[in-house]
């Protein structure tokens, strides 16, 4: 019998294509010069695609989705934050104080935090989801950061959280992350997915020194070298140098997909964990949208392979869904355009000559 993560892919179909080309014919319709709304025309176009119908519904309300873990590769010294930060901000996040609580807030998008693998026990709270996989990962350096088993159980429980937000009521799933050493799993990530050097898609994460960073590229080098994952195994790739949050979030996309709602894209955390989500689902693209540009030099190689143009450049790399709840009323202001402006008929304007 198959499992969640087989029957989750096996429904993500593509954009409906009839609902596209409505779109398209509604937008040229618009009391407007064709093409003056640039992208924004193109996301209004995608949404129309997911939702199957023209005008699209607006992506409201929608919900950043914080999965929280630890990673064993801490130990290699890649991070100077000590790993007990990880659980301090899961309390940040819930007293409302982290800045992923502050955007949210004025955007209009709730925050849920998730317990996917943090390494110190949690006490329970409100607002607090408990779905611990195992108290973080294992050091990728000296063997697999988990067992296959483990990085499966991360990417059900993010599809059963996006199938849960969806019921509801949430109509756009935005990720957010927290981890300490998460961008080193995220480097190691799209080198396997991407190709590419470790050193060119590997940043300073929280700010580390050169000293460091070569260090985190030599780490990382270490790891790919010992394990040899094969892109075309996602689960392998991910249980052997991922971490508990990026299955967790490659879930969250595909459960997302599943449920034809757009699913917002935040730093390179999630960029990396995309780049295993389409391994899954190649059709999964299609309802995703690249919230901002993260200054992680990882996060353009990997928003190349999917094929996906940023929506903001602010010069961020906080993570948490930080940049991507501010492209949220990029997007909504898309879907509202398409709905609610005049066309030449109803507006009694004169068209462009022909």
């Amino acid at each position: 019998m198959a499992g969640l993560l087989d029957e989750t892919v096996a429904v993500i179909g593509g954009l409906d294509e009839d609902a596209i080309r409505a779109a398209r014919l509604r937008q040229d319709s618009l009391t407007k010069p064709r093409g003056s709304l640039g992208r924004l025309e193109d996301v209004s176009v995608r949404l129309a695609g997911i939702a199957g119908q023209c005008p699209p519904p607006l992506p409201l309300p929608a919900v950043v989705a914080v999965f929280a873990a630890d990673h064993g590769v801490h130990a290699q010294g890649v991070s100077p934050w000590p790993q007990e930060v990880t659980a301090q901000m899961v309390a940040n996040f819930l007293a409302g104080g982290a800045a992923v609580n502050a955007i949210a807030a004025q955007a209009g998008a709730d925050v849920r935090v998730v317990d996917i693998g943090v390494a110190t026990p949690l006490p329970a709270a409100a607002g607090l989801l408990s779905r611990k996989v195992r108290a973080g990962t294992a050091d990728m350096t000296t063997g697999p950061a988990m067992s296959a088993q483990e990085a499966l159980r991360a990417i059900e429980t993010g599809i059963e959280i996006a199938r849960g937000l969806v019921a509801n009521g949430h109509r756009c799933l935005i990720t957010g992350d927290m981890g300490i050493a998460n961008t080193t799993a995220s480097a190691a990530l799209i080198a396997v997915f991407t190709g590419a050097d470790p050193a060119a898609v590997t940043g300073r994460g929280t700010g580390i020194d050169d000293p460091t960073l070569a260090l985190k590229v030599d780490v990382i080098r270490r790891a790919l070298a010992l394990h040899s994952p094969d892109p075309a195994d996602p689960l392998e790739v991910l249980a052997r140098v991922g971490g508990l949050e990026h299955a967790a979030l490659v879930g969250l996309m595909l459960g997302g997909a599943a449920e034809r709602v757009p699913v917002l894209l935040d730093g390179v955390i999630a960029c990396s964990a995309a780049l295993a989500a389409m391994a899954f689902a190649p059709s999964v693209t299609g309802f995703l949208f690249a919230g901002h540009l993260s200054t992680e030099p990882g996060a353009r190689r990997a928003l190349d392979a999917l094929g996906l143009e940023p929506l903001i450049d602010l010069g961020l790399r906080l993570g948490e869904g930080s940049g991507a709840v501010l492209a949220l009323p990029v997007v909504a202001t898309a879907a509202r355009v398409l709905r609610d402006m005049a066309t030449f008929d109803s507006a009694g304007v004169s068209g462009e000559k022909a």
